[in-house]
């Protein structure tokens, strides 16, 4: 019987281009999308632009755009990249659309106004205001010294040099990051989706337990109804409540009945799922009321691990506590690393640009049988391997698939006029039966969306296709009219099998696989196709393999622009991402001590995701103790025996896990969310422990 399916990726952030990541999801919602095409089900594939918040209202005004501008603009590039790697959504919309609106101010009525109490609470909360620019300061617009190490240009929320966690109100000094000024503590009132209510407790605690979520998923969120510790130490415990609301301005949804007062993001987010369907439903002329009451219709959603918290907690108890359907499932994926597990940086030539890659004349269908390959049913991160990524594609692509086709189809067109025999004797049919019996496998392997395996057990039929190649050599049977009966019945199994490979492999090479349709006259749009290839048209070239020269190109560097203009643009960009200090003297500078450093010991931190403790000799005669913020970046036994820089004079400070005595230099990016990393300052070797620098 026939499923209906309501099928989204995670909504982009309308900020700015897709990237590697963003393709990579919707690739593999794509290959699921199209295998469920394949079988005969009605599916309702769905994205839009995430479009709201203070990030795109703040970017908008120094783009000097409205926000609605703004996102016009971004969303304007959007079709390039989706035509661009063939991925066949029925609609996107935008989270600012009129549909959502209404949608989202709806739901938030039938949370309020629940019959079985109301899970909306209002409360007034003391929150910084940036007396400047006359708004209220989302936490990471808020910057000041930390109130535990003393760091200074610490963000609202959490300190980057010693992971602490706290207020906003506990910063030392705090400033806004948009204006300078200094803020002012005001009352607001704030509103509140109750989720630590028990009726939201018990719901979440059996929706997120009862096998539909990946394990790995399902495990970690078990933790989150318990108690924990944090990296900061402090306990937590069970589910929290949710504050949806923000104050004017704000580039949001107006909450009903609160003038000045706008849904948080991330609660009208997911809800432009249920919009850009509601989009499309209304294109056609359906009823989205009706749709949505279909009890057979089954709701997924491909997510990043990153987002899990606001899909398997927010978004489903929004769902239901409102009297709508929930998710049957959200499949999560890990991320995209690059060569070896590198992170990405267009700077260093380690980004992957989808845009560049087509430019390149890069095959779209590369990529996506690539990422096919990597891809599992589990929360794994994958990498990006050029290497590999040119032998999978020239020896599982060309080498062990398209090369079937190119072998059979000459003899085929200048002996047998293009005609094929249904007699393939008893070992090609013997072949072609096996090949086809692993239709229901294969099947199952998309089903479950492990596309690696599948792909894996299609390259091993490909193997045993080219392992009879061999045994039967066309090419020799070609030297002899009398074997003119054998060629006609190996080329026809050739045919015949490689037209079934093609058929699974739709779901990955849509655009191949639709020439191949021409070629073989076969119907490559279902999954279950009866019946021989009957005759062929004359072949043409099917797929180019990848040449080292495309891949040199595509992760070099950006080549540095020399134009009188460019430089002029360089001098009023900042650098870093953070302006140039105000200048000092040279007494001022002399005042720091700095050390070169040998880490002679460096560990993790119990109890902390960010602090290593470094062991050091500065050429004193003993050893110092300094914890520092970098564990993201390092493995401890990558950093044992490195020189580095030294902060010599600066006082010891007294943190959680001990006393920290000094300060190791590291550099990073003021922008952390777009330019992550940090990078410890690493002295030429020949350097000695305790020499100063000037």
């Amino acid at each position: 019987m026939s499923r209906q399916l309501f099928v989204t990726t995670a909504l982009p952030y309308a900020n700015g281009n897709f990237h590697i990541g963003h393709i990579m999801e919707y690739i593999q919602a794509d290959i699921w999308v199209r295998f469920q095409r394949m079988q005969g089900n009605a599916v309702d594939f769905c994205g839009a632009d995430d479009t709201h918040g203070a990030p795109i209202m703040i970017a908008a005004e120094k783009a000097g755009k409205t926000p609605q501008q703004f996102v016009a603009d971004i969303a304007a590039g959007r079709k390039q990249y989706l035509d661009g790697f063939h991925i066949s959504f029925d609609n996107w919309h935008s989270t600012d659309a009129p549909e959502n609106h209404a949608l989202a101010q709806q739901i938030y009525r039938d949370l309020r106004d629940n019959q079985d109490g109301s899970l909306i609470e209002t409360r007034t909360i003391e929150q910084f205001f940036d007396p400047e620019k006359n708004m209220f300061l989302p936490d990471r617009y808020i910057k000041g010294e930390c109130p535990k190490c003393h760091a200074k240009d610490q963000y609202g929320d959490n300190c980057e040099v010693c992971g602490a966690v706290y207020a906003p109100t506990d910063l030392i000094n705090p400033f806004s990051a948009l204006s300078g000024a200094t803020p002012v503590l005001k009352n607001s009132e704030h509103f509140f989706f109750k989720l630590s209510d028990p009726r939201c407790v018990a719901f979440l605690e059996q929706w997120t337990q009862d096998g539909k979520l990946q394990p790995e998923v399902a495990n970690k969120i078990k933790e989150w109804f318990t108690v924990r510790t944090n990296p900061d130490g402090s306990k937590s415990e069970g589910l929290g409540d949710w504050d949806i609301s923000r104050d004017a301005p704000y580039f949001g949804i107006e909450i009903p009945d609160a003038p000045g007062k706008y849904f948080y993001v991330w609660l009208d987010a997911p809800i432009g799922y249920l919009a850009s369907l509601k989009n499309l439903l209304d294109q056609r002329g359906q009823d989205y009321d009706a749709y949505m009451a279909n009890p057979a219709l089954e709701q997924y959603h491909f997510i990043g691990k990153d987002i899990v918290t606001f899909h398997t907690l927010f978004w489903p108890a929004t769902l239901h506590f409102s009297g709508r359907k929930t998710p049957d499932n959200v499949f999560v994926h890990g991320f995209l690393t690059v060569n070896n597990g590198e992170k990405m940086s267009k700077s260093r030539g380690t980004g992957l640009d989808p845009l560049k890659y087509l430019s390149l004349g890069m095959n779209a269908e590369w990529l996506r049988y690539y990422l096919a390959a990597k891809l599992s049913a589990r929360n794994e991160d994958i990498d990006f391997n050029a290497d590999d990524f040119m032998a999978r594609v020239n020896s599982d692509l060309i080498g062990k698939y398209v090369n079937i086709a190119s072998r059979a189809a000459g003899f085929l067109t200048k002996r047998f006029d293009g005609k094929l025999t249904s007699h393939f004797g008893a070992t090609g049919s013997a072949l072609l039966a096996e090949v086809r019996g692993a239709s229901d496998a294969i099947g199952q392997m998309y089903e479950a969306r492990d596309t690696g395996r599948a792909t894996r057990e299609i390259m091993l039929l490909a193997d045993k296709v080219n392992a009879y190649v061999d045994q039967n050599k066309p090419w020799d049977l070609a030297k002899d009219p009398a074997n003119n009966e054998a060629l006609h019945q190996v080329c026809s199994v050739l045919i015949n099998t490689f037209a079934v490979l093609t058929r699974y492999l739709s779901p990955v090479l849509p655009q191949l696989a639709q020439a191949v349709q021409g070629f073989v006259g076969s119907d490559m749009q279902r999954w279950d196709v009866a019946g021989d290839v009957q005759a062929i048209t004359p072949y043409q070239h099917l797929m180019q393999r990848v040449t080292l020269e495309q891949l040199d190109a595509l992760f070099e560097p950006p080549a540095p622009v020399e134009s009188a203009q460019a430089a002029t643009e360089s001098v009023a960009t900042v650098p870093g991402g953070e302006a140039i200090a105000p200048a000092i003297s040279i007494d001022d500078f002399a005042k720091i001590d700095l050390r070169i450093a040998k880490i002679v010991n460096c560990e993790a931190v119990e109890g902390s995701t960010k602090l290593l403790r470094l062991t050091l000799d500065a050429g004193e005669g003993r050893h110092r103790n300094v914890f520092s913020g970098i564990a993201s970046m390092y493995k401890p036994e990558d950093l044992v025996g490195q020189l580095t820089v030294l902060v010599a004079n600066l006082a010891p400070r007294k943190m959680k896990f001990g006393i920290s005595e000094g300060m190791v230099m590291a550099a990073s990016h003021g922008d952390e969310k777009t330019n992550p990393g940090i990078y410890i300052l690493n002295p030429w070797p020949g350097a000695q422990p305790g020499m100063r620098i000037h």
